[in-house]
């Protein structure tokens, strides 16, 4: 086990650095080759003439690109210093880049405003895990019941509903109408309860969706393992139903709902955008959208980053589940 979890440690280091690389060139050298000025992007079309250029020498765009590759990745786990235009300002580690727009690191906007994405993400997957792979579970064993046909009938409508539709309607039916829940977000630090209450519906927003996906994988998979060999060995042997179900069949069933939940819940933590809008929640969604409209290229640059890393450590966790769970992997 130490031996496989110290290769996948290995391959996700490999995996980051080209991650950094990649999204330098995204963001420093393809404007770059199309003849865009970069130091334009990180102020503005607006910009006074002298600031462009001290933000040019503050970059280093004039450097050997290996030179601009290496103080990038140096800054995020170094900091770094932008010297230029008589202005030195010193970005401390890790430097995920500095706005020169708004006149602060990257670093401590996302600090800020991850906790509230990784909430949003974390609650809802638990919510679409309870309910969707219990849904798909029960599904599987009551195949062609009235359960089986309602519950995949509310997963057809989950997958077909975009969640901007489903939390205007929930927001409407509960907060305005019934005035149960109080959609307004109110932060952990202030009020445990008043933080629950103002989660609940975006959390049931976004489970919803994913639950839906989650019950009609579930279904299938679980419906394909009973068939198999091995269960009806099971079964033969005299073992209950219960311990077919639990140890041999939900086992293997986990498996690919392992390898959605690791990309899904990544993906989730730098891009929650439409759920994040709906409900006016300030986390990473907001800010790369704000970046987006303000044409502010260092937020837009780390949260691209942030989301690229969350998606590496969710799948390095899941990685390490499958070793868990299925003991082949390790020897793979």
């Amino acid at each position: 086990m130490l031996a496989y979890l110290i290769r996948r440690l290995f391959a996700a280091a490999v995996m980051l650095v080209v991650i950094v690389m990649v999204v330098f060139g995204i963001f420093f050298l393809v404007p770059k080759w199309a003849g865009v000025d970069v130091a334009l992007s990180f102020v503005g079309k607006q910009a006074d003439p002298a600031a462009v250029e001290g933000v040019r020498q503050k970059l280093g765009l004039g450097d050997p690109i290996y030179a601009q590759v290496w103080e990038f990745f140096k800054g995020i786990f170094a900091g770094r210093t932008y010297v230029g235009g008589g202005d030195v300002i010193h970005c401390s580690a890790p430097c995920f880049g500095y706005s020169f727009r708004s006149e602060q690191a990257v670093w401590p906007v996302l600090t800020d405003r991850f906790p509230v994405t990784l909430g949003l993400a974390l609650g809802a997957a638990v919510l679409w895990l309870i309910l969707g792979v219990s849904a798909g579970v029960l599904s599987a064993l009551k195949r062609g019941s009235l359960w089986d046909r309602g519950a995949m009938l509310v997963a057809l409508s989950g997958v077909s509903l975009p969640i901007y539709f489903t939390g205007l309607l929930s927001v409407a039916i509960f907060d305005i109408g019934l005035g149960w829940i109080d959609a307004e977000y109110v932060p952990l630090s202030d009020s445990f309860g008043g933080y629950f209450a103002s989660m609940l519906l975006p959390w049931a927003t976004l489970a919803f969706l994913y639950a839906a996906m989650y019950a009609r994988i579930t279904r299938a998979t679980m419906l394909e393992i009973l068939g198999e060999d091995y269960i009806r060995t099971a079964r033969a042997k005299g073992l209950k139903e219960q311990v077919v179900i639990r140890k041999h069949a939900m086992r293997s069933t986990m498996t690919p709902l392992l390898t959605m939940l690791g990309m899904d819940l990544g993906a989730l933590i730098g891009g929650a955008i439409l759920t994040e809008t709906t409900f006016s929640l300030p986390g990473l969604g907001q800010a790369v959208l704000n970046g987006i409209k303000t044409q502010d290229l260092p937020i837009i640059l780390g949260v691209t980053l942030i989301t690229s890393l969350a998606v590496l450590l969710a799948n390095l966790v899941v990685d390490v589940l499958y070793a868990v769970i299925d003991p082949r992997v390790r020897l793979a």
